[in-house]
């Protein structure tokens, strides 16, 4: 079973962690002896150097820095490189510093490893809908090996922001609207980057990004401010990064975003305040992209001097790109405006993640040209890969069961990206080979389909060329066809950074070469390849079959053949909520009830109620929903008790049963409501979910267990507390389910 592969893929990876140490470690004295003794020797501008990183080449997403980094690397004024990758490259950069600089301080080398390095395995979101922790820990698991097998020690992921908002370009790098999910796959996440282990060469450090709240920017504009209470702030969206900190992730990145005013990147109260004091982070904490010097702009400081300043008296260590630490930070200490201990504390930290990296133990233990050259793409990173992109698909729409095809049937693949391999690895795919490696959907069919009289493959249209000159030849091919399956969505620049969009239609003329399509009365499948929710009501409602597929890697186009053919039977959940169009933004399942909340259509009076006159409150498809080719029931909602107290544990069990005609997979989620609080409560909260194997026929009992610590919240008071009351729960295949029980907290 599937499971069982990725189970068996994690048990070998942690066996062989020690078996990786380096050959040529040096033993050296332990790490606060070591680093006590080298800050010692080092000069004020040796120790600001460390809280410096340069980028090499490669993804810009500001105003560089200058081209001067090989000059500062020399003088020791370098303690991190962006975006220089691959062993010759890195190797080089570090011996013109071990070489050069007086005191041979490594470089630690950073680059953006957001859902695969070389395997590319589906967009972060996507990889979310598969609900599977072992799933999201593997995929970070390969992407470090890979990437440390390049000589790339950091990765800037996972990305933690909780985004309530398609709009957003970013929700593609996140794992949706839901602390509780997003927190879970956090953790995992960084897991799966460092292990339990620094010094093993198959792990690299993580960075927790981007704190905080930059998933909340108004009105999904990227960069744009966040304005929001202090306990929505930690009820929703800090939760995620505290549960990376459990996890033991080594670094942060702050945000480009202000919270209340004040930029995350200056910020006493985040930084200094929640991260380092409330939550003991002993790791270091860098910058966006430039986002100390963005901080002028803002209006928050009145030069890069002053920005500097406040961005390290907030807790900030490590200075991306600006190069303001490099140019100001002596004077500001020479002035008074910073503390010595302050740069000492920064210092130390950078060179603490060095040391349990092994990087003072062996410079170059991550430059070996042959264990790169063994690592990249092995064939079981490949399987795993297409593995988690089945896990990932979502069966939006499934009418009269066109899906799964049938091999025996004619089917004609239409739309702009049939063949498309550049897109279909998605946006942020670090180093992911988007010329020839990738597989396309057309290549996937082809791999599953012997007889290609069968299959037909035409574009008919572009993404967002006006253009129809293609689409007649198109409309006859599936003219003649049994089944129509449209391939269609984004380009991968379309989200991610700097790709917020007002409209999240299907772009260009793709709707309308469906409304011709529509016109042979033939079955059609839509296949869907994006990086965030879409509205899609015309299509939901001409559609016969919608599937989710995402941007779904390097392996897409086998495991959307796979799943249309039914090879694999679709298990995602959408881990964000689809709106009917985009005026209903921000739309989210765990919202509050007003005092005069919209009962749904059947609500008799309905006038003077907190809704829309032109659509339903509604979404299209709600948080948590996604359908198989099975069918599910679910009965004999059980409860140990109708009332707990503060140390007691209640068990809650259910009934799950494939009464389908396939084998599958169903998640089974659990949500509770808070009925009445010192302050209100949302309409219900996911708190638990287990995904569950069935087959054919077969039923199970799933169990969950909660206590009042899975009921705190922060009350009147700001204390985080759970209040005693009447609780209700619901258990289902969704976030819109209404099996429900009830009971009471009591003191």
């Amino acid at each position: 079973m599937k499971y069982t592969k990725t189970a068996l893929f994690l048990l070998a990876f942690s066996l062989s962690v020690h078996a990786q140490k380096g050959k040529n470690d040096k033993k050296i004295k332990p790490r606060e002896e070591f680093v006590t003794e080298l800050m010692g020797k080092m000069t004020i501008d040796e120790k600001i150097g460390q809280l410096v990183q340069f980028t090499a080449d490669g993804t810009i997403t500001g105003p560089k820095s200058g081209n001067n980094f090989i000059d500062e690397i020399k003088k020791g004024n370098v303690g991190s490189i962006l975006n220089a990758t691959g062993v010759e490259y890195t190797r080089k950069l570090q011996k013109l510093n071990m070489d050069n600089s007086r005191l041979k301080i490594p470089l630690l080398f950073g680059y953006d490893v957001i859902h695969g390095y070389r395997t590319i395995f589906p967009i972060t979101l996507g990889e979310a809908a598969s609900w599977d922790l072992k799933a999201a820990e593997l995929s970070a698991r390969i992407a470090a090996e890979e990437a440390a097998a390049s000589g790339v020690h950091w990765t800037f992921a996972p990305m933690v922001d909780i985004s309530r908002d398609p709009r957003w370009g970013r929700v593609s790098e996140g794992s949706g609207e839901d602390t509780y999910l997003g927190s879970k796959l956090a953790f995992a996440r960084v897991k799966g980057f460092q292990g339990n282990d620094l010094m093993s060469l198959e792990t690299i450090l993580a960075c927790t990004k981007h704190f905080a709240a930059y998933g909340a920017a108004e009105a999904g504009r990227d960069y744009n401010t966040v304005d929001m209470s202090e306990r929505v702030l930690r009820e929703t969206y800090l939760p995620p990064f505290k549960a990376t900190v459990d996890a033991g992730v080594r670094t942060f990145m702050t945000s480009f975003n202000e919270i209340s005013g004040v930029p995350s990147t200056g910020s006493k109260f985040l930084v200094n305040g929640v991260l380092k004091t409330e939550w003991n982070f002993d790791g270091f904490v860098v910058t966006d992209y430039t986002g100390i010097n963005e901080m002028v702009p803002h209006g928050y400081a009145k030069d890069n001097q002053h920005a500097g300043e406040l961005a390290l008296t907030a807790g900030v260590d490590m200075d991306m790109v600006g190069g303001v630490y490099l140019k100001n930070l002596k004077k500001s200490l020479d002035e008074g405006k910073v503390t010595m201990a302050q740069i000492d504390d920064a210092c130390r930290r950078i060179l603490e993640a060095k040391y349990d990296l092994g990087l003072f133990h062996d410079p170059y233990r991550y430059n070996d040209e042959k264990r790169e050259k063994a690592t990249i793409t092995k064939k079981e990173y490949l399987d795993a890969a297409l593995d988690i992109a089945n896990k990932s698909m979502v069966l939006l729409k499934n009418d009269n069961n066109v899906l799964p095809l049938k091999k025996d049937q004619k089917v004609a693949f239409v739309g702009p990206l049939i063949s498309d391999e550049w897109n279909i690895i998605g946006s942020w795919a670090a180093t992911g080979d988007r010329y020839g490696f990738a597989v396309s959907l057309q290549e996937g069919v082809n791999n599953l389909i012997k007889d290609k009289s069968k299959v037909s493959f035409e574009k008919g249209v572009e993404i967002l060329k006006d253009d129809r000159s293609m689409m007649a030849k198109a409309i006859e091919s599936a003219r003649n066809a049994d089944v129509i399956v449209a391939v269609m969505g984004e380009f991968e620049n379309m989200t991610g950074e700097a790709a917020s969009r007002t409209n999240i239609d299907l772009p260009g003329i793709q709707k309308e070469f469906l409304a011709e399509l529509k016109k042979l009365n033939k079955p059609i499948v839509l296949v869907l390849l994006n990086g965030r929710p879409l509205t899609l009501t015309w299509e939901n409602d001409n559609m016969d079959a919608i599937l989710e597929a995402w941007w779904p890697g390097t392996m897409g186009g086998d495991a959307i053949a796979q799943t249309l053919y039914g090879v694999s039977n679709p298990s995602g959940k959408l881990p964000m909520t689809f709106p009917r169009n985009v005026g209903q933004v921000p739309l989210y399942y765990n919202h509050k009830n007003t005092g005069r909340p919209y009962l749904g259509k059947t609500d008799p009076e309905q006038k003077y109620k907190s809704r829309y006159i032109d659509v339903d409150n509604s979404p299209l498809y709600p948080f948590g929903y996604g359908l198989s080719y099975t069918t599910f029931s679910y009965s004999n909602l059980k409860l140990s008790s109708d009332k707990i107290n503060f140390t007691d544990k209640l068990k809650i069990s259910v009934e799950v049963a494939n009464t389908g005609n396939y084998d599958g997979e169903e998640v089974v989620q659990l949500y509770i409501q808070d009925k009445i609080g010192t302050v209100t409560r949302p309409v219900r909260e996911l708190k638990g979910f287990e995904k569950i194997a069935l087959k054919k026929g077969e039923k199970k009992t799933v169990e969950f267990e909660i206590s009042a610590d899975d009921l705190r919240f922060y009350n009147i008071d700001m204390d985080f507390v759970a209040e005693p009351g009447d609780f209700e729960v619901f258990v289902g295949g969704s976030s819109a389910t209404e099996m429900n029980n009830k009971f009471v907290l009591v003191r």
